[in-house]
């Protein structure tokens, strides 16, 4: 693997294994890739084949049984915990599939959650948060909280969340799996379409084969393994 500020994040001979009972399950078996910056990236697969796992991985959510994972060119293995959080919280944004909106606080104070946990003032994060929520195309929800909004304008909340702290890359998780066929279709265009302005880095977990077929890039997932298809 080349370890160039091009890529990034790179997987290198990731192994991930959990215990259930007395039975051992291996659910990644070195596992290799490098997600290019400026770049949209698809890993598919079947159902627990170990997606979302990989995924969690990648964002520091969970550490590998075996391997190593670059982000920003930094090994993730050799940082402390605080330097982890720190470095989670400046490079990487989260798309989750149930949105995990805090339902007592507004859209906009949904958006500016990264900042305000931080010890950011409201005040400052306002222009920020409003300036996501018009680019995701919900200037007119900005005060409506999360029990007031669709499915689809709730992800769109967590989008622009997850842009707050302008990442390096922005990992979803299945980000259209709770959604009708046509709101999925809105929050995929949302998706190019801040990629095609802005050139996020964005990686797409999704058992969608034809969604991941228009990414630059796809890893397949099979067996533990990875096969890169495009």
């Amino acid at each position: 693997m080349q370890y160039d500020m091009n890529n990034v994040i790179i997987c290198e001979n990731i192994h991930k294994k959990f215990y259930d009972g007395s039975r051992m399950l291996h659910i990644l078996r070195g596992v290799n890739f490098e997600v290019p910056e400026g770049k949209i990236m698809a890993i598919s697969g079947p159902s627990g084949v170990g997606k979302s796992t990989l995924l969690h991985i990648m964002g520091t959510l969970d550490s590998p049984t075996e391997g190593k994972i670059f982000i920003s060119g930094k090994d993730i293995l050799k940082l402390s915990r605080n330097e982890i959080n720190q470095l989670r919280n400046k490079d990487i944004g989260f798309v989750f599939q149930f949105y995990h909106l805090l339902p007592e606080f507004t859209a906009l104070e949904n958006v500016m959650m990264p900042a305000l946990c931080k010890g950011k003032s409201k005040k400052e994060c306002i222009p920020r948060a409003e300036e996501l929520l018009y680019k995701v195309g919900l200037q007119e929800r900005m005060t409506h909280k999360p029990g007031e909004l669709s499915g689809g304008e709730q992800q769109r909340v967590a989008i622009a969340r997850a842009l707050f702290n302008s990442p390096r890359v922005v990992l979803t998780d299945e980000p259209t799996g709770n959604l009708d066929e046509e709101t999925s279709a809105g929050v995929i265009d949302l998706l190019w379409k801040l990629h095609e302005e802005d050139k996020i880095t964005i990686v797409i977990v999704t058992h969608d084969e034809s969604l991941a077929q228009k990414a630059h890039h796809w890893v397949y997932l099979h067996e533990g393994q990875a096969h890169i298809r495009k």
